[in-house]
Parts: C-alpha cells; structure tokens; sequence
C-alpha cells in the first residue's frame, strides 16, 4: 500500500507550519505541478485551486545574468541576509536541459551550501526543458506553491545564457540584471532588449577592477536615459511618484553591498505600491499566464491530434525533401485538425 500523502494532507501541510513535513510537502507538490501525467495535471489544478487564497502576499524577485556574472553567490548572501532580517526565502533556480536525460544541468543548488540548509529557505532547480525566456514551464505556478508554503520573498534566477532571458520579467515584480565590469564595449552596453526592461541593473564583482565598475555605471546610466526617451515610455517622464531603472555596484563574494541592494528594492516595492503599478503589473501578467497556459495546451492538443498524426510522417518527410513548402504542410495539418473539430 501506497503511503503518499492524500491531497488533503499534502494542502495540510503546505499551508502549515514551517518545518520539516511542509519543506516535503512543498516539493511534493512542485513535483506533481511538473508532471505531464494526465491525473497528476488534474490533481494539480485542483491544487492551485485551493492553495490560491493563500497566494499574492510575497515579493517576487527575477534575476538574469551571462553566466559566470555571479548570480548564485549573489542570491545566496542576498537569501543570508534576508532570512537574518526575518524573512523566509525561495529560490526557483531555472537550469539548462541536459539533451539525454532532460534534468537539470548547472545544479545551482550545490552551489548555494549554507543557503540550501537553512531550515528558512527553499531551493528548488528545474529543468528549462526547452521553453524559451530563460524559465521552466512550470515557473509561474511553483511560485504560488512557494508563497502559500509562507515565503515572502521569491527569487526566480534565469538560465542566462543571452538577451532572450526576459520572461522572466513577465512574472515577477522587480527584474534585475547582472552585469560584469569589464563585459565588452560600450555597444554591448546599450543593446535594447533585455537591458531597457530591466528595473535595477547591478554590477557584480566591482571589487575586480573598481575603475572600470564606475564606468560601466556611468554608461549604463546614461545609455538607460537615453532608452527612456526612445524606448520604454514608462521610463520617460522623471517625477518622483515613478521609478526609474537604477544602476549600482556590488561585490556578492565578498558580501559588499548586499544590504544596500535590498534597500533599492525595498524603495522600489514602496514606491509601485504606492503608485499602484505593482497592482496594474500583476494583473497584466495574470491574463498573459492564462493566454500562455492556452497557446501551451492548444499546441499539444495539435500534436496529439489522430489525424495530425497521421499526416504528420508523410508531410514531414516532404517537407525535408523539399517537394513541399512548410508553410502548406502546415495548413494541411491545421486543416486536419479543424475539419474534425467541425
């Protein structure tokens, strides 16, 4: 006979007290979140279901970097310091997919020692599994999973492995990029993308190289000015009800600036609250969720579908031999699929 906890048990736990069972609790939970099982998708959205009451209340944290930027250090000491002030901390820490197995890669849980056995915090890697944006599918979803368990701070770090990783952004409250003092030229440092949505921008490891830290602050300073006229319209009118992507310097490894970073955000959730961006900003991502979770299903629904996977060898190889243009395939299979559904 099974001993799994029945899903009543498992929504006792999680919404209890932290210890021990609700740390297992928790990631029994992200696992049958992350499971394609059909009856563990069910249970699932139950689950969120009844869990989302207990949701909302944390600050939602992203961070993305190139790696070797310092994001894990960074996120440990910044954990460290948080949990002494009391808070409780989560980290969803998105890895590359390794292309045998599927799992994580990096294993950034290895990587954060003291903070992984810290009985006030939660760190759990997942696999990115192709999805694009730097995030797991899943991402979303273990965050509300984290909250309800009593974390109020949720630190979701990127793969960060180049200017895709924003999605990120479309998730959590504040964005923060890493950057390292010496990354390239000056056009590395005004590319758009990736750097014009940031909200907080932190140079990492100034302590290498102080001289070129300050420079690369300035320019990025002045580069994120100048965006704010030419791209992001938020960024344009300069008034003190409004926040404006700030640029510092710090040194995680040797835990310099730490306490300072946290001021940045706490100054940043004041004054969006205040303002009421925070508010406008997770709805806004609320409906994208939703119309994410509906293009994510309608896709797998197409490939699942009998006569799609029908056509689908004969199409395929066709379009490989190069007697047929993708893009009518793609019709012919899209017309299999709607003839049935009419």
């Amino acid at each position: 006979m099974s001993n799994a906890p029945s899903d009543e048990q498992l929504v006792a736990a999680l919404l209890g007290k932290p210890c021990a069972e609700q740390r297992r609790a928790l990631a029994k939970a992200i696992t049958l979140l992350e499971s394609t099982r059909l009856d563990h998708r069910t249970r699932a959205d139950q689950l969120l279901n009844t869990i989302l009451p207990h949701t909302g209340q944390s600050f939602r944290l992203g961070i993305s970097g190139v790696p070797g930027v310092g994001k894990s250090t960074l996120i440990e000491n910044l954990g460290l310091y948080l949990i002494s002030k009391g808070h409780r901390v989560a980290v969803l820490a998105i890895d590359p997919s390794s292309s045998l197995s599927g799992g994580s890669i990096l294993g950034d849980k290895t990587r954060m020692e003291l903070l992984s056995v810290n009985e006030n915090a939660f760190i759990r890697p997942s696999p990115s599994s192709g999805t694009l944006g730097g995030v797991a599918e899943r991402t979303r979803e273990v965050m509300l999973l984290a909250e309800a368990a009593g974390h109020d701070v949720v630190i979701v770090e990127t793969v960060g492995v180049g200017q895709s990783e924003i999605a990120v952004a479309g998730m959590t409250d504040l964005f923060m990029l890493l950057q390292l003092p010496n990354a390239g030229d000056d056009l590395q440092a005004i590319k758009k993308g990736v750097m014009e949505i940031a909200d907080l921008i932190v140079i990492n490891k100034a302590d290498l190289d102080p001289d070129a830290a300050t420079r690369a602050q300035a320019f990025i300073t002045s580069s994120l000015r100048l965006m704010g006229f030419q791209g992001n319209p938020d960024h344009v009118a300069h008034h003190a009800e409004q926040w404006h992507p700030v640029v510092m310097q710090m040194s995680a490894l040797l835990n310099q600036g730490v306490a300072q970073l946290w001021d940045e955000i706490t100054r940043f959730r004041s004054l969006e609250t205040k303002n009421g961006h925070l508010q406008k900003r997770r709805r806004q991502q609320a409906t994208a969720w939703m119309w994410e979770r509906i293009d994510s299903a309608l896709k797998s629904n197409f490939k699942n579908h009998p006569g799609v996977q029908q056509l689908l060898p004969e199409l395929s190889a066709a379009v490989n031999e190069g007697t047929i243009a993708p893009s009518v395939a793609a019709r012919r299979l899209l017309d299999a699929m709607q003839t049935d559904i009419q």
